[in-house]
């Protein structure tokens, strides 16, 4: 077995190979602290050269056993990955995708499980890492190694990977991942912080990444495996040459047609003309010529396929109150990337539960995006949300979440839900800009509106081009898709990938001057539409009130098998939600339900007073005296010498069970036993 060990601020890393899953191509124990995972690595040697993309699969897999808990539901074992684990598969892949060699078709998967956790030290971080090293001593052709750390912000203090508890107080959250001269990954939020901090936290997290790649390359040094030999298929340059020379007017054409759609039907058609002059297969060469004139053209002239400026943003529309059943909705265009979004008002036994290793948890936000085959104009099955879905939906809900008002303000349980109609490009910050939108019709108090913004990269040589809101071809053949997100003030979410070997904080900081421009300019749009959330919810939303009652008297609300509570909710039909507490909240879209509920509640949970004068129901005739109940769960004792002001030898006389009875609250013993006079009630004395 060999490994290494190093301090990164504070933390101890370690990182093992040789003694667990010798059999995979490259296999790493990589731990912090108690955190441990074992991350592997294998390829397929048979070349699939059929494939127009690379084939990486990465997953992340969190073992209930790691945290010393057996997994809930009825079949006690792991099963379909949990929303976190696809998106740690997506860091891992996002991180790792660019530093594989162009044309490398050879299947390689990368898994990484986690063993053993520790809420100390958050395993996403130690996985990516561990993939990094598992490829590097792989022979799998890999041109690593790449670092990761997550850096965070508390005031204007920067934390590198602090506990888990701590992350969700920061300020800002970023995991970025990078080699030793460039980043190459960033994906986070941040609690409308400044671009200037957010330069600073990744200049910080790069200089810790060096840390963490020295140490790697000490174990790569010692127990590396020779690299396949890989030299990717060469095109047919003299077939490349003359396709050129014959089609590059014409294709200079057809790449200016504004219209997605028909831009690459008219290169479609092309092609195939083209492909009939020759037996051997053109489509890579095609394609080659097709984006490098595209990336030429704006590389050299700053002439991009729609015909706008580099920092020209596409034509924007707003529209809210699309359907008047909706609790609230928008739909935003932004030339021909649209999305309808809408939201949805419920309680909190609406809220989402989250098992994870640190416990079970529940989200009263959520934002859920789906992208219909139809809105790229193709046929598709429809399956459940994969892995870019609930990346999407989860980077648009960072990005709202920094501006949703806290239960205690607005006590519903929020879900935001995408619907892309039409997309070219930037599908995601749409989704947050039509959420926004949404959020506001529906009355939501949101802190003000959230806007986000696509930036891409054409890199040749030292020359470089930022280009704000960029077409889905601009991302497909451009050098970065940095996303960024946020409000007037500052940044709530960003996420970058590039394709290039990594990212100099010149380009970077550019990116994000040009994107807060391009944020700036959309909130305007924005609020040209809606300014300022609604006064008032709509009316087919739940109402709610919320009360606060003695904590002590929540079990006699709930009754025995919760019968006091499920009473009240058959006879009101409202949805109640108990906290321990006190806090109780009640929700209807029945105002005179919601006042009939409260009622109830308050005679389940008030108290009875010495000296007050209630009617209560006799509930039981004892021999001496007579059970009343005085409120909902409270009885009190008439003794029969309480009755009247004169003897009575039979009870029955007077009551039977049922009959309702004035009486008076006579004392009140320290066990809590309530004794009760109707003679004191009636004929105002007491014996």
């Amino acid at each position: 077995m060999e490994e290494v060990k190093g301090l990164i601020d504070g933390k101890l890393f370690e990182f093992q190979t040789g003694y667990l899953a010798k059999q995979a191509n490259g296999s790493i124990l990589a731990k912090c602290g108690d955190t441990a995972v074992l991350v592997t690595a294998v390829f397929n040697e048979e070349t699939k050269e059929d494939l127009d993309f690379f084939p990486l699969t990465v997953n992340y897999l969190e073992k209930a056993f790691a945290a010393g808990k057996i997994p809930g539901g009825f079949i006690k074992r792991e099963g379909k990955a949990s929303d976190h684990e696809t998106l740690v598969s997506r860091l891992i892949d996002r991180s790792i995708r660019p530093l594989f060699p162009d044309g490398f078709k050879n299947e390689v998967q990368v898994i990484a499980t986690v063993l053993a956790m520790e809420d100390d030290n958050n395993p996403d971080i130690v996985a990516l890492n561990g993939a990094s090293l598992a490829l590097c001593i792989s022979e799998i052709p890999f041109d690593g190694p790449v670092g990761a750390v997550r850096v965070c912000m508390f005031g204007n203090d920067f934390v590198i990977n602090p506990s888990m508890e701590d992350e969700e107080k920061a300020d800002l959250n970023f995991v970025v991942a990078g080699r030793e001269d460039a980043i190459t990954m960033v994906e986070g939020e941040a609690n409308e912080v400044s671009e200037k901090k957010v330069v600073e936290a990744l200049k910080l997290a790069h200089e810790k990444i060096k840390e963490i790649i020295k140490l790697q390359k000490e174990l790569i040094e010692r127990c590396a495996k020779p690299k396949i030999d890989f030299t990717p298929q060469e095109l047919n340059q003299e077939l490349y040459n003359e396709i050129k020379e014959k089609y590059l007017s014409k294709i200079d054409e057809l790449i200016f047609i504004k219209e997605k759609l028909a831009r690459r039907n008219a290169l479609k058609k092309l092609k195939k003309e083209i492909q009939e002059n020759y037996e051997e297969d053109i489509s890579q060469i095609f394609k080659e010529i097709v984006d490098h004139r595209i990336r030429e053209f704006i590389i050299k002239e700053g002439k991009r396929i729609d015909g706008r400026g580099v920092k020209d943003i596409r034509p924007i529309d707003c529209k809210v109150g699309i359907f008047k059943r909706n609790h609230g909705s928008g739909l935003f265009t932004r030339g021909e990337t649209q999305a309808f979004v809408t939201v949805t008002l419920g309680s909190g036994e609406d809220e989402q539960i989250v098992d994870s290793l640190v416990g079970e948890e529940t989200k009263r936000f959520m934002v859920h995006y789906n992208f219909p085959p139809f809105s790229v104009g193709e046929v598709g099955f429809l399956r459940a949300p994969g892995r870019r879905e609930i990346g999407h939906g989860y980077l648009a809900e960072r990005a709202l979440s920094k501006v949703i008002p806290s239960e205690e303000k607005f006590p519903y349980t929020i879900r935001v839900v995408s619907e892309i109609l039409e997309s070219n490009g930037s599908s995601s910050m749409a989704t947050v800009c039509g959420g926004s939108l949404a959020l506001m019709d529906a009355g939501v108090p949101v802190k003000s509106h959230v806007a986000g913004i696509a930036m891409g990269l054409i890199q040749e040589g030292d020359k470089y081009i930022v280009l704000s809101d960029i077409l889905g071809d601009e991302d497909h053949l451009g050098d970065m898709d940095f996303k960024v997100a946020g409000t007037e003030n500052g940044v709530t979410a960003v996420q970058m990938d590039i394709k290039i070997e990594g990212l100099e904080f010149e380009i970077l900081e550019k990116a994000l001057e040009q994107a807060k421009e391009g944020r700036l300019h959309i909130l305007e749009k924005m609020k040209e539409t809606i300014k300022e959330p609604r006064k008032e919810i709509s009316p087919y939303a739940p109402r709610v009130v919320t009360l606060q009652v003695n904590p002590d008297k929540i079990p006699n609300l709930i009754g025995p098998s919760g019968k006091h509570i499920k009473s009240i909710i058959d006879e009101t039909g409202v949805k109640i939600d108990i906290e321990q507490d006190g806090i109780i909240r009640v929700y209807s879209k029945s105002v005179a339900n919601l006042d009939k509920a409260k009622e109830l509640i308050f005679d389940y949970t008030r108290e009875v007073k010495e000296g007050e004068i209630l009617t209560g129901k006799i509930i039981k005739i004892l021999d001496f005296g007579a059970i009343v109940e005085l409120i909902p769960g409270v009885t009190g004792l008439l003794h029969i010498s309480e009755i009247d002001n004169k003897r009575i030898k039979n009870i029955g006389e007077y009551f039977n069970v049922g009959d309702e009875v004035l009486v008076k609250v006579i004392k009140i013993e320290p066990d809590g036993k309530v004794k009760v006079s109707r003679k004191a009630a009636v004929y105002g004395e007491q014996c």
